[in-house]
């Protein structure tokens, strides 16, 4: 059957060796449906964004770009502006038929962490062909904060598919009028349409990164205090203005689930709604909200970055869709039951290090 592939895919694929690593994959790596990357021992700082390219390999490049290495054995800061391509510790075999999208973990894109996954012959940034065979690299960027980092942490994950089996608008509305997949009215066209909340109660109705903070250590988790990092965001007005490269936290006004047979991914709603982009790091799991899996629905967290003018975000002003995909087959965990899950049953939330 076609469709995303399960935990157990993913361990039949690593005993087969079409998914390798140095050293060895470890159980907590693998998700429902995706599997955690890690990285390596080695930052490669370079002077700009790349992709290999047709017939290219990353090595060759990195000799182009190269400014100089930062060793992650021990720990060392990326710093806020810059761009380094860290080889990852797996490597894929791809049988034909089988692809593979790479996407930030939850954590990483709430950081402001810009994480995508580059590869030899790439042409796009997160997209696997099928048949694939060689290297996987992160290119790492932190845009709002510096970070501390080490060999072996995972700011990225990895998702395989057979085939294609994204949901139509048709198949989409009858899973809803089966299964619910959100609270109220849904909006589907393309997708399942995400809200913006900014009527929450007590008026904090988000965060915005403050330009001069410190350092954040990846693994000091519910170690910072959240007013170190980020101002909060009050109106009770319905409506705020988003400054120019500002990075703001935000949430969806609709909680929603992914039952068991499925998983979800955000896109973008559309580039003309206004002068804004909203960030959705990380897939949405098999069970994510689900109350197969003890949830009553979670709410989205919005990653906003405003661009070249000021723009006015209004409650309830449609930001995002959730892209639905049919699974290959259920998998054996689900999000949410049975492992750690940091954001089940979620409302506005920062990164998993503050508090």
């Amino acid at each position: 059957m076609t469709g995303v592939l399960p935990d157990q895919a993913l361990r039949s694929m690593i005993a087969a060796g079409a998914i390798a690593a140095d050293p060895a994959i470890i159980p907590a790596q693998i998700q429902p449906a995706s599997l955690d990357l890690r990285l390596g021992t080695i930052a490669y700082r370079v002077r700009a964004s790349f992709l290999a390219g047709h017939g290219r390999r990353v090595a060759d490049r990195l000799a182009e770009f190269e400014m100089h290495q930062v060793d992650l054995t021990s720990g060392a800061v990326l710093e806020k502006g810059c761009v380094y391509v860290i080889p990852l510790m797996e490597r894929l075999a791809l049988p034909q038929g089988i692809t593979a999208v790479a996407n930030a973990k939850s954590s990483t894109g709430r950081l402001d962490l810009l994480t995508r996954t580059i590869t030899d012959g790439g042409a796009e940034f997160d997209r696997i062909p099928e048949g694939y065979a060689g290297p996987l690299y992160a290119e790492v960027c932190p845009r709002s904060f510096s970070v501390l980092v080490r060999a072996g942490q995972r700011l990225n994950q990895i998702r395989f598919r057979d085939g294609q089996a994204v949901l139509d608008d048709a198949a989409l509305s009858a899973l809803h009028a089966a299964d619910p997949l959100v609270t109220g009215d849904a909006v589907i066209s393309e997708g399942l349409g995400f809200s913006v909340d900014l009527r929450l109660p007590g008026g904090l109705q988000g965060y915005r990164a403050k330009p001069h903070a410190g350092v954040i250590d990846l693994d000091r988790i519910a170690h910072y205090p959240a007013a170190d990092f980020w101002e909060e965001v009050r109106t009770d007005q319905g409506r705020i203005i988003l400054d120019p490269g500002a990075f703001y936290i935000l949430v969806s006004r609709e909680a929603v689930t992914i039952p068991p047979d499925y998983a979800a991914e955000m896109a973008p709603y559309l580039a003309m709604v206004g002068e804004f982009r909203v960030h959705y790091a990380g897939f949405f799991d098999p069970g994510f909200g689900h109350r197969d899996a003890g949830g009553t629905g979670s709410r989205g967290v919005l990653e906003v970055r405003c661009h070249e003018a000021p723009f006015v975000l209004e409650h309830g002003q449609v930001v995002g869709r959730l892209v639905y995909e049919r699974m290959a087959a259920r998998p054996a965990v689900l999000y949410g039951a049975g492992i750690a899950s940091n954001y089940q049953g979620q409302g506005l939330k920062l990164a998993k290090q503050f508090v």
